[in-house]
């Protein structure tokens, strides 16, 4: 497959052959991304010229014109038996690529509506290609292939884009650090790469996410979590109230997050005493002695004062997380 920022004459996967000459009659029409396929006018300007015409590039395997209609149009005007001719080797998605790229850099250009029309049928045969990528492809603003991007909405979107550079990127970062979140609590041994690689994001973001749990915070960054990235947060359960104590301490034990950070692992032990001392509550009553049972129950309730206290911060807490 082309790479989603490679020239045709750099050498990437895709690049042409050497030159060679091919029968006139044996090329076919171009797949073209134009709404007219040749400009007659054009070509017949190309013919008159007499200098020599630049070699065609063609798909080896369909033998279709990619750059170079209005050239092989004025050969054969010319009454050329035959033309130079670099192969394109790749698939025949990746040719339209190469079809686009070139008529965006030269000969007649492509009006905004043949480059929407090409970047939406390349957001359909690469959709794992960024949006910039495609922008530089097509000649269009990545905002204008995101809006494309957004239109289209194939079914199964990929985890991942490939970006001008090459390199993978999440296509949702929200989701890719909660993922490394998960893991790192699950394997918290795992390497940084085996994380990245298993969530879809960088190894320097499972670091960012591993470092901002072991403080507390939350693994992805406030500035993502507003920037729409991401899936909204849900929003705060109203039917967690009334639960059996049990019944919600088991649900937070599942948490990974809760469990790979130390105040979450604190908040985590402390509920499990709790529940262990309200299933043993008439051994506890009995275990203290008479003159005990006041101050204890002094210090049983200011500890219900500090935990209504601490309940009242988690719930502004969470209002202040979930969107109106």
């Amino acid at each position: 497959m082309v790479e989603p920022n490679a020239s045709p004459a750099t050498g990437a996967p895709g690049a042409p052959t050497a030159v060679v000459l091919v029968p006139v009659g044996a090329l076919l029409a171009a797949d073209s991304p134009r709404a007219v396929r040749v400009d007659e006018g054009h070509a017949q300007e190309l013919a008159a010229s007499g200098r020599a015409l630049p070699p065609l590039l063609v798909h080896r395997t369909t033998m279709r014109v990619i750059d170079g209609t209005h050239r092989l149009r004025a050969a054969v005007l010319r009454g050329q038996d035959t033309v130079q001719v670099p192969y394109f080797e790749g698939s025949a998605e990746d040719a339209f690529v190469a079809a686009v790229e070139a008529n965006i850099s030269h000969g007649l250009p492509l009006d905004h509506a043949e480059r929407a029309a090409a970047a939406s049928r390349i957001l359909r045969s690469h959709p794992g290609w960024s949006d910039r990528g495609i922008a530089q492809r097509t000649g269009l603003a990545a905002k204008t292939v995101a809006a494309l991007r957004r239109r289209e909405a194939p079914a199964r979107a990929p985890q991942g884009r490939v970006g001008r550079d090459g390199r993978v990127r999440p296509a949702d970062p929200v989701r890719g650090r909660k993922a490394a979140a998960r893991l790192l609590a699950a394997r918290p041994t795992a390497s940084l790469r085996q994380i990245a690689r298993e969530a879809g994001i960088a190894p320097s973001t499972v670091r960012d996410v591993r470092r901002r749990i072991g403080e507390g915070a939350d693994p992805v960054p406030a500035a993502q979590r507003r920037s729409g990235n991401g899936p909204a947060p849900d929003p705060v359960p109203a039917r967690g109230r009334g639960q059996p104590l049990p019944a919600l301490v088991t649900g937070l034990c599942k948490d990974p997050l809760l469990r790979l950070g130390e105040a979450g692992r604190l908040l985590l032990r402390t509920l499990d005493l709790q529940v262990g001392a309200l299933r043993r509550r008439e051994r506890i009553v009995a275990a203290v002695p008479p003159y005990r049972a006041e101050t204890a129950a002094a210090a049983a309730a200011q500890c219900a004062r500090d935990w209504q206290d601490l309940s009242g911060e988690l719930q502004r807490h969470a209002s202040a997380q979930t969107p109106a």
